[in-house]
């Protein structure tokens, strides 16, 4: 199939692309590398830097005919940036959005795949693990972008018949993850642990979150974009949340990654941060309902990403 990756440079699309290409698909790469890097993207895709509200991107959709698939990973992902700069964020997330979509329905797309956010769209959930039923609560404009473009898909989806899933991710980590974000800490605990340096644990560090290893998260891709789906009447019909199901907690989570280790190193605890959630945690049976499971434990994700960033800092050394 053809398909085009938007983000595709970043941490998760660069696993989303190479997962494309084992299958045998053609991918082009949409991304204006401003967090994404060059190295994320596999050889065989074609990159185009390009930012997600360049009217030139129909130039591309025009060019190849139109695609399959399209996949939007594209995003601004910073939470804090969000609250900071919550028109910087609309402008990426609802109307870069809106043009990558436009342009989709313009040009008959088979399939959109919009990545969610489990984590930011249910808020402090009543009900854990969290199914894709419940309330909609975002605390940040980044969470209130994702939802929204969610509700933009469902009705482009009614209206004008464009087929879409969204994927509600939960904290994704693995290999080539950046330290950013919640799922960042996995990076930044590793790179202490392997710099001899303290952990730093915000609160009593009994926050959860719902940690999914990222070549499950690629494979979850791969599933959603071939399913067959029933028509949505409602916002939850197409939305289907990529997890484990299980709760790690900081405490937990730094741990497991001195075991995998095989060190320990001293933890150091700092106020708790203002509107950090205190437990997030997906159901994932939908999405498991069509195939698709979690097949990597925490400890043997965490492994693998353990030893890829010893492997990259030791080059860097």
């Amino acid at each position: 199939m053809k398909v085009l990756l938007t983000g595709g440079a970043g941490f998760i699309g660069g696993h989303v692309a190479e997962a494309y290409l084992e299958r045998g698909d053609r991918v082009w790469v949409v991304d204006d590398l401003s967090t994404g890097r060059r190295s994320n993207v596999p050889a065989g895709v074609e990159l185009l830097r390009m930012d997600i509200r360049d009217e030139a991107l129909r130039d591309l959709f025009r060019a190849t005919g139109g695609f399959d698939i399209v996949n939007h990973h594209a995003a601004q992902i910073d939470v804090r940036v969000s609250v900071a700069q919550p028109r910087r964020d609309a402008g990426i997330n609802i109307d870069g959005f809106l043009n990558v979509l436009e342009l989709s329905a313009r040009h008959g797309v088979g399939r959109f795949v919009f990545v969610s956010s489990g984590g930011v769209v249910y808020g402090e959930p009543e009900r854990v693990p969290t199914p894709e039923t419940a309330p909609k609560l975002p605390l940040s404009p980044y969470g209130v972008s994702k939802l929204a473009a969610e509700f933009y898909l469902h009705y482009y989806h009614r209206v004008h018949g464009l087929d879409y899933v969204a994927l509600r991710y939960s904290n994704v980590y693995g290999p080539r993850q950046d330290p950013h974000g919640e799922a960042g800490v996995v990076a930044i605990f590793s790179q202490k642990i392997l710099a001899s340096q303290a952990l730093i644990v915000y609160g009593d560090g009994e926050q959860t979150r719902d940690y999914v290893y990222v070549g499950d998260v690629a494979q979850a891709n791969l599933a959603a974009g071939l399913a067959l789906l029933p028509v949505a009447t409602g916002l939850d019909d197409r939305a289907f949340n990529v997890g484990t199901g299980r709760e790690t907690s900081v405490n937990g989570l730094a741990a497991e990654l001195q075991a995998v280790a095989g060190r320990e190193v001293e933890i150091r605890r700092a106020p708790e941060r203002p509107g950090e959630l205190r437990r997030s945690c997906l159901d994932t049976s939908r999405l498991e309902s069509l195939g698709w499971r979690a097949a990597t434990s925490l400890a043997e994700g965490l492994g693998r990403t353990f030893a890829h960033i010893a492997e990259t800092e030791g080059k860097r050394a």
